[in-house]
This record gives structure tokens, C-alpha cells and sequence, in this order.
């Protein structure tokens, strides 16, 4: 059965991915709160406002929210239906939230959410936590196997692929990167000495940031599906199936090359 496309893009949301959607439009909506946080609270930590982190938790997992909730109408309705698919939704949906509550929670202490090993309480939440981290990324992978399941998913063949692709390697380059991380006490490898930082992203300009190479590895989902819907504009079909395998490829070897830089200590820029 193909999956119209025709349908307006909201209406086609809360149509396939209900929970999804209005769990990202919750989570943005918190933000504001956060914002309005920023502005009356002037606490910091480790030289930032105590709100940026949690200002940035909130806006990632909307956007991967909406990401997944958009790729959902590719996968068999059927499939959406099922009693176990519904429970795993849920069990996705509870580990976001579980996530949130921890980084607001920290920050409204103002102590540390990650890292923090002060006490066994912390140590024990950091470790919960983890494990809600890597159940919530492994609904990428899920959907990938999903749509490349769905015998007719509406999709030019190269996107189907593309899509695929991006949705497994963000949890395989995602867990490697943040599993790493989390056995170190920080994700800077180096001691900094002045806090010069690359504007808007926080990342350092002077030791090895390991969360840069967290960044592009959670967006491989937008990565290589953009360059799949482009190479299957631009290229015959097998050309474009290649392009996608090449970007597959190219993608993974840029984030192994700055996950290196980052354990080498040194900045990207």
C-alpha cells in the first residue's frame, strides 16, 4: 500500500506519529519557561548560564521528535497499530521526559546532570539515565528497519534507502560517541585555559570537545536523507543509490575524524 503524500504535513503528523508529535510540541513549549529562567536567574556553571543546557535538550529532542514523528508515514500502518509498537512508543516517550526532568531538575539544584558521581544517588541517576539515552535513540534505528521493510512506502527508491541509512547510523555513531563520553569525567579531553568557545554551539576552541562529534553523529538522520532526496533528483537511479552508499560512508569516516581530533585533545577549530 503507497503512503499519500498529498495530505498537509500536520495533519499527516498527528495522523501517524500522535504520541510523537505532541510530545515534541509539549517539550517546545517548556523551552519558553527555560528562556524566561535564563533571563531572571544569573547563575552559572562551568562558565555558562545554568539554563543554556537544559535550553538545548529541550530544542534537540523537539527537533528529533518531529524528525521521526515526519519519517513515520513511510512505515506500514499496520505496523502502527500494533499492541508492541504502541508500548515501545510509550516506553520512548517516558525516557524523554525522564531525560528532561533530570537536566531541568540539575540545573534548578544547580549541580551537574552528567558526570555528576558526588553521590551514589547522582551516580545512580547517571547510570538510569543512560540507559533511558540509548532507548530513546534506538527509536532511529527502529524506524529505519521499518521503512526499509515497507514494500511500498511512497518513496523514490534512492530516498527509501537514504532514509534507512541515516536513521541506523545516527543510534550506531550516537552510542558510540556518548558511550565513550560517559566513561570519561567530562567531555573535554584537556584542561582549558582561557574558555574560549565556538559561539552559538559552546563547543571548545581549545582542548578536544568530544560533544561535536555527538552533534553530527545524532544528525545523521537529517544528513544523508537531504543528500538522498537530492542525488534522486539529480542522478540516474543507480548513480543515486551509489551517492547515497558514498555519503553513508563519507558521513561516518567525518565523525570517527572528529571523535579522533576529540580524543587527541585538540579543537576543532
Amino acid at each position: 500500500m503507497t503512503i499519500a503524500l498529498h495530505t498537509p504535513t500536520t495533519s499527516r503528523l498527528w495522523q501517524d506519529a500522535p504520541a510523537l508529535t505532541g510530545l515534541a510540541l509539549v517539550i517546545a513549549l517548556a523551552s519558553l519557561p527555560i528562556l524566561s529562567a535564563m533571563t531572571l536567574d544569573p547563575r552559572q556553571f562551568l562558565g555558562d548560564p545554568i539554563w543554556l543546557k537544559p535550553l538545548k535538550f529541550h530544542m534537540a529532542l523537539a527537533i528529533y521528535l518531529i524528525t521521526l514523528a515526519f519519517y513515520t508515514r513511510f512505515i506500514q500502518p499496520n505496523h502502527l497499530n500494533r499492541r508492541g509498537w504502541r508500548i515501545y512508543i510509550g516506553v520512548v516517550a517516558t525516557c524523554i521526559v525522564a531525560e528532561l526532568l533530570w537536566v531541568d531538575g540539575a540545573a534548578a539544584l544547580g549541580t551537574a546532570s552528567h558526570f555528576n558521581n558526588a553521590t551514589p544517588v547522582a551516580t545512580a541517576l547517571y547510570a538510569l539515565m543512560g540507559l533511558a539515552a540509548v532507548t530513546l535513540t534506538s527509536l532511529a534505528p527502529a524506524l529505519g528497519v521499518a521503512i526499509w521493510r515497507n514494500p511500498a512506502p511512497g518513496l523514490d527508491p534512492t530516498l527509501r534507502l537514504a532514509l534507512a541509512l541515516g536513521l541506523v547510523l545516527t543510534f550506531a555513531l550516537t552510542v558510540v560517541v556518548a558511550g565513550t563520553m560517559s566513561s570519561h569525567t567530562g567531555h573535554l579531553i584537556g584542561q582549558p585555559l582561557t574558555g574560549a568557545k565556538l559561539p552559538l554551539f559552546g563547543w571548545s576552541r581549545e582542548v578536544g570537545d568530544l560533544r561535536v562529534a555527538h552533534f553530527f553523529a545524532t544528525h545523521a538522520l537529517h544528513a544523508v536523507p537531504l543528500a538522498g532526496l537530492v542525488a534522486s533528483r539529480l542522478m540516474s537511479p543507480a548513480n543515486a543509490r551509489r551517492a547515497v552508499w558514498a555519503t553513508a560512508l563519507l558521513y561516518t569516516a567525518w565523525v570517527a575524524a572528529l571523535f579522533g581530533q576529540a580524543l587527541l585533545g585538540l579543537p576543532l577549530i
